[in-house]
């Protein structure tokens, strides 16, 4: 075990007793926009987990998708986080037994040995490193834990992934705004900035999310709009945007209105696409499987109600799906994750001896 560049992170650890009564694991949900990790006890294996589950700790930090910030940062950013949790925890790196990290960007299996050397690297050799898409956490925050059925992440960013009972896997969509995150935050935003400029230049319809876009960003023409698009062109920072279209959409703006409709679509295809690969429907198309629906884009608070909008969709086709909103957030999936895989390894060492 050693100190990763910014070593001074974990000087609190000279002030916590390096032997502990109390064995913890890590979750952690890694996303384009912040970084969640929580701390939690081992709990005695049951079927049923304890209702509020004892959370220990929770630190948050920025951005830690390396496709976005780099992996220098990346790593740091995580570093950083874990560290806060165990402090805040009055934990060590010692009392950890398994840390689960589910982080945007794990898109294939180097990217999951880069960030498994990189975490062993911090942790004693005993503790159980798990690393996975940050979609998997989310899965989990839903289903508490159990990997089957499907989640449908739109935030910042989309991605719709599915687990079979068996452990096959399969994932649409996720690939970032240049390869196609239509439906997510950053797609439903560039789609309504698109439009108006090409309202502005007359390529376009007229419609009103050029005077509601640009009161909302203090501008007082279309043509500083593509000055504060390219000053900083972070996805969170254009994502943000979506109220707008949201608010112009329900009063009846004809081009917001599109924009929200096909990506309804999107998404939609997005979970229709993992649902086929995996069969989570059956034969029939009727069995019933989790769809665990995750992100401010689907949140079900305003009138144009893009989640229920995308449930209709999918629901037409495949009755069986039963939507889940999670009462948990990801990073708790994560730690659940974490907890069930270090439980079933205790399980397995156990039986071999």
């Amino acid at each position: 075990m050693k100190r990763y560049r910014n070593g001074e992170i974990w000087d609190f650890e000279h002030e916590v007793a390096v032997a502990t009564n109390r064995p913890v694991i890590l979750g952690l949900d890694g996303g384009t926009t912040s970084t969640v990790c929580i701390c939690m006890p081992i709990m005695p294996f049951s079927d049923a987990l304890p209702d509020p589950l004892p959370v220990l700790a929770r630190a948050v930090a920025g951005c830690s998708n390396h496709n976005s910030v780099g992996e220098t940062a990346a790593r740091e950013t995580l570093e950083q986080v874990m560290a806060d949790a165990l402090s805040k925890s009055g934990s060590n790196r010692s009392a950890v037994r398994a840390v689960c990290l589910a982080v945007s960007g794990v898109n294939h299996p180097t990217d999951q040995q880069r960030i498994l050397t990189w975490l062993r690297d911090i942790f004693p050799t005993q503790v159980k490193l798990y690393v996975r898409n940050d979609a998997v956490a989310a899965l989990a925050s839903g289903t508490m834990g159990k990997l089957h059925g499907c989640v449908l992440i739109a935030g910042t960013g989309t991605i719709a992934y599915g687990f079979t009972e068996d452990g096959r896997e399969a994932r649409a969509a996720g690939a970032g705004p240049v390869l196609g995150d239509w439906g997510s935050g950053y797609g439903i935003a560039a789609l309504a900035l698109t439009a108006v400029i090409r309202a502005h230049d007359g390529r376009g319809p007229h419609t009103m999310l050029t005077s509601t876009i640009l009161q909302t960003l203090g501008l007082s023409s279309a043509d500083e709009l593509i000055g504060w698009t390219y000053a900083d062109p972070s996805w969170a920072r254009i994502a943000a945007l979506v109220p707008v279209v949201v608010s112009c959409a329900e009063a009846g703006d004809e081009v917001a209105n599109k924009i929200l409709k096909e990506a309804v679509q999107e998404l939609a295809l997005s979970v229709k696409a993992v649902v086929q690969r995996l069969g989570l429907c059956g034969a029939d198309r009727k069995k019933s499987f989790p769809l665990v629906m995750v992100g401010g884009v689907l949140e079900a608070n305003r009138r144009w109600d893009i989640g229920r909008e995308v449930m209709d969709f999918i629901s037409k086709d495949y009755p069986g799906a039963h939507p889940i909103r999670p009462k948990v957030e990801p990073a708790v999936g994560a730690a659940l994750l974490a907890l069930n895989e270090f439980m079933k390894e205790c399980v397995q060492e156990a039986y071999r001896r």
